[in-house]
């Protein structure tokens, strides 16, 4: 009788998958690795809850760009789907498990611009409007130059996306979250929705759906309807003060960035275009 060591073990798909030799035909062959990068993340991860792969994560690896990922940009489902960036973020994170809608907004965007310099370099050539004289002219930008915004407050509590604020007005405490891609999403795929529903209807209500969006309790109470109520009395500077505190400490991107007009020789600051040359680049 075979001892039970001579048995042959039934392996899992798992295992055998690690069995497999891993070899990369094309570094094989030609010897070419694609390159790979580390990227900080601006949260540095102390939002994302503890079971997530983002949790406390300062920087992640992303692949460069390759022919394979401009094949999902020139994927015409996924654009119409809206979906195509997402798609991009997945295909060159290293660690797939990461879900690109987990990501805060500014994550996102750092690792958006990344991917970008990775697959067509740092010069990027966009229409910019001159503040002083309005006149509209292209600019060439260095994206490699653009800095990070650093998370501006620490959590409620770790790993926890809910910040405090109180209110100078009302004297209400009101806690907030800050947005992540999933939550553009569907605020995106609402409007959408209303404006099917009702073509010839006006969608507006900026201030309130971006306070209703955000803001996850007022004085402890936590009822959708009793916060939606109370926004809609909110007084005006309570409004504006909150919402300029959540963007203070929103992380991301500086896109504020150098421009000379060549009409007027205006030098300012403005807001960096992302327009569709981004990933598309006229050749």
């Amino acid at each position: 009788m075979p001892k039970k060591s001579d048995v042959p073990q039934q392996l899992s798909p798992n295992d055998m998958m690690n069995q497999i030799p891993r070899s990369s035909p094309v570094q094989d062959v030609f010897g070419w690795t694609v390159p790979v990068e580390q990227i900080p993340l601006p949260s540095n991860g102390v939002i994302y809850p503890s079971g997530s792969p983002l949790h406390k994560r300062e920087t992640v690896q992303i692949k460069a760009m390759t022919a394979q990922e401009e094949d999902i940009l020139m994927s015409r489902a996924l654009i119409k789907e809206g979906t195509v960036l997402q798609h991009l973020i997945k295909s060159c994170l290293v660690d797939k498990s990461i879900d690109p809608g987990e990501l805060l907004s500014g994550d996102r965007n750092a690792i958006m611009v990344s991917i970008r310099i990775t697959g067509y370099g740092s010069e990027y050539k966009a229409s910019v409007t001159c503040p002083a004289c309005s006149r509209t002219d292209v600019g060439v930008f260095d994206l490699s130059s653009i800095e990070i915004k650093r998370l501006g407050a620490n959590p409620d509590a770790p790993g926890a996306n809910e910040f405090s604020f109180s209110l100078p007005v009302s004297k209400k405490r009101v806690t907030f979250k800050l947005l992540t891609v999933k939550d553009e999403e569907e605020t995106a795929q609402m409007r959408e929705r209303m404006q099917r529903l009702f073509p010839d209807a006006k969608v507006e209500g900026v201030v309130t759906r971006q306070l209703e969006n955000q803001i996850t309790s007022i004085d402890g109470r936590r009822e959708r309807s009793d916060i939606s109520a109370f926004i809609k009395a909110m007084p005006a500077f309570d409004s504006r003060s909150l919402r300029s505190y959540m963007t203070s400490i929103e992380p991301g991107l500086k896109m504020q960035v150098d421009f000379s007009c060549k009409s007027c020789g205006e030098e300012s600051k403005v807001a960096l275009p992302l327009g569709a040359a981004f990933f598309w680049p006229q050749t």
